[in-house]
């Protein structure tokens, strides 16, 4: 018999000096048109006014952290206390439309396959404006259904206040590794994807924030993190071959071989990051974007930045 008071969703909302926006976030919660969830707040250590406000919200569940654990021990520490079939995440300065969980917890009950289902969406600014063009530099994140384990190694597709996971996922495989500053979200994908597929509501029912305070900005901590994750990721591409063909294989391999050259040249290590452009060659002769940065590894930092 099923416990009804268990919630089929667990809402992880992660907060860290944000008050100007949380509000907004919690609202678009609540207008949610599917109910059956819990809030959890885990807040890691503002000192903006958020924990006094969380503190009188009602139908809130807080936990604030003694001390500042960053963005993937948060997320555990939410993990630990959810109690939900679906596991979602939303950062405090991001919104939802109030048919994502809907569309999402659909589905997932429609395909047992998928552990994580992610939607559509658009940037907005700091005011609440949606922002045209690409902020970031990039059009908002998306996969379609299916396997896209070779796709994440190209890059991270998924926002993390878009998706919805299975409570199984991680179960499974654990949490967050909570040792990254912003590339924690991508090395979990990559560790569901492993093991299930990945769903796309194609709606924009996600709204991310572009303000000056946003992790991605950090542009130092995330080569270090990309330099990890790339060497993480290499040995996990090496027996894929009952899931994809030895060209996809072989193209992926080199990629992200290219990539780690150009973090770890980024990092201050040009003699690492050309021995990783000469693995990348060999896996992908054809690939000319590897020799031209193998060159380049020889030049100055700043001309090595100027050029990518």
């Amino acid at each position: 018999m099923l416990n009804q008071d268990v919630p089929r969703v667990s809402i992880l909302l992660t907060c860290y000096q944000h008050m100007r926006y949380l509000p907004a976030a919690l609202d678009g919660v609540r207008a949610q048109t599917f109910q059956d969830f819990e809030i959890i707040a885990i807040d890691d250590g503002s000192t903006d006014g958020t924990r006094e406000w969380l503190a009188q919200q009602s139908g809130v569940t807080c936990i604030f952290n003694e001390v500042n654990l960053g963005t993937y021990e948060t997320l555990n520490v939410g993990l630990r206390a959810a109690r939900g079939e679906f596991i979602a995440v939303l950062n405090d300065d991001d919104l939802w439309e109030p048919a994502k969980l809907e569309r999402q917890v659909a589905l997932l009950d429609a395909h047992p396959e998928v552990g994580l289902v992610h939607t559509g969406g658009h940037f907005i600014d700091g005011d609440g404006n949606r922002t045209e063009g690409n902020p970031l530099g990039f059009a908002f994140p998306r996969f379609e259904t299916g396997d896209i384990l070779l796709g994440l190694v190209y890059e991270n597709k998924i926002i993390a206040s878009a998706a919805l996971a299975r409570r199984a996922c991680f179960d499974d495989l654990g949490g967050f590794n909570r040792s990254y500053f912003g590339s924690g979200d991508w090395e979990m994908w990559f560790r569901i994807a492993e093991h299930w597929h990945v769903g796309f509501v194609d709606e924009p029912l996600t709204m991310y924030r572009v303000h000056g305070a946003n992790a991605s900005h950090k542009l130092e901590k995330i080569w270090r993190d990309d330099a990890r994750l790339r060497e993480w990721m290499a040995p996990r591409l090496e027996d894929l071959s009952d899931r994809f063909g030895p060209e996809d294989i072989r193209r992926a391999q080199a990629f992200n071989q290219a990539a780690l050259g150009t973090v770890l040249t980024l990092n201050g290590n040009p003699a690492g990051g050309r021995a990783a452009y000469g693995r990348s060659i060999r896996l992908n002769p054809s690939r000319l974007k590897s020799y031209a940065r193998y060159v380049a590894t020889f030049l100055p930092a700043a001309t090595f930045r100027k050029l990518l």
